[in-house]
């Protein structure tokens, strides 16, 4: 028998012969110039697979001012394309209903039995606004109220995010299921509950009060009592959330940080105060923003609870705007107040952040 293949048979110890040697056509990169590993970045992977050509042809994918390549422009146009229903529909119930209140605010608005109607400009609604008493004190009340109540909820839901960390296993399942009850109650069923307590007769905490002091305590009949007892209400729905939020943000921490603190000496409180609380900024910033969101807001719980009574001491500009437009009928200064309140909650998120970008900064360059 001879050694000699058959003709036409591809030899085991290379290439056949006249094919593209050392090349494989599926992913163009040659074996005796083997493709870029890490390390590389594209411009060499470009370069090691030929001068660069027309954009779209191969070996052409040339990079734009962003590092893009065509094909990564292409899919991010695709993204946009697959997003924009979803944008349409965020323009549509977000957008347009702040840029309609911001026209209501400077139009002089004809109310008739068929509606209302816009003709004209005017600033004669924000004029009225701000030589308002009752709409400077809102103003005054809602921001005092929004911070007060944020940084209540911030320091208990820390220290109740704490327990749950130290507890772990089914008994931080159970303690998260009872916290999150009230969290996920129904604002107006929370304060009708919180209504039948503080009752001036029959409620439990007046009673209470009256074993303790021997006269009845009347929660809601009184400016600063009735202050207080929204604001314990308010903490007692919303500090569940923000005990979740700042516990995965603990779940998140590195544990060699807290050890290696711990082994250079610091205590519990140090170790948390000084390295734990400033990891945890990210958390908290998030569970911050969303509580000043829902706080400037507040509408339901006053409505309930209190009717932003007695007086108008616990009336929030959201309260008070609904009371203007919708029992007023003064369409007009109603839409000054929501285009008020747009603008006084954007620009404090925005102050916000920013102090706290800036605060990053700084930590960032000190390190």
């Amino acid at each position: 028998m001879s050694d000699t293949p058959p003709e036409g048979t591809p030899r085991a110890d290379g290439p056949p012969t006249g094919e593209d040697e050392g090349h494989t056509l599926a992913y163009g990169h040659s074996l005796r110039h083997p493709a870029p590993r890490g390390g590389q970045n594209r411009a060499d992977a470009a370069a090691a697979e030929g001068p660069p050509g027309p954009e779209g042809q191969k070996g052409g994918s040339r990079p734009d001012r962003g590092g893009r390549t065509a094909l990564e422009r292409k899919f991010a146009r695709l993204g946009w394309g697959f997003a924009l229903p979803g944008l349409l529909v965020v323009l549509a119930v977000t957008l347009f209903p702040i840029a309609f209140s911001v026209a209501m605010s400077l139009s002089n608005v004809d109310v008739s039995a068929g509606g209302f109607r816009l003709s004209g400009f005017t600033t004669g609604h924000y004029g009225l606004l701000l030589g308002s008493e009752r709409w400077r004190y809102a103003v005054l009340f809602t921001v005092l109220y929004t911070i007060g109540t944020v940084l209540a909820e911030l320091v208990l839901g820390t220290l109740i995010a704490l327990v749950l960390e130290r507890l772990g296993g089914a008994g931080r399942s159970w303690m998260m299921a009872l916290l999150l009850l009230p969290w996920a109650m129904i604002t107006v069923v929370s304060a009708q509950l919180w209504a039948y307590m503080y009752n001036g007769v029959y409620g439990i905490l007046t009673s209470a009060s009256e074993n303790l002091t021997g006269e009845p305590v009347q929660f809601l009949g009184t400016r600063f009592p009735a202050i207080i007892s929204m604001a314990v209400a308010d903490i007692w729905k919303t500090t569940p959330f923000v005990a979740i939020i700042v516990l995965a943000g603990l779940m998140m921490l590195p544990k060699d940080v807290t050890e290696a603190a711990r082994v250079d000496g610091a205590d519990a409180w140090t170790a948390f105060w000084r390295v734990r609380l400033p990891l945890l900024r990210p958390a908290l910033t998030i569970a911050v923003l969303f509580r000043i969101l829902q706080a400037f807001g507040i509408f339901d719980l006053p409505f309930v609870l209190t009717g932003g009574g007695p007086g108008n001491a616990t009336e929030s500009l959201a309260l008070l705007g609904w009371q203007v437009m919708f029992t007023n009928l003064d369409f007009g200064p109603g839409a000054a107040v929501a285009a008020s309140t747009a603008a006084l909650v954007l620009v404090g998120c925005l102050l916000f952040l920013r102090a706290f970008r800036s605060q990053v900064g700084e930590e960032e360059a000190g390190t």
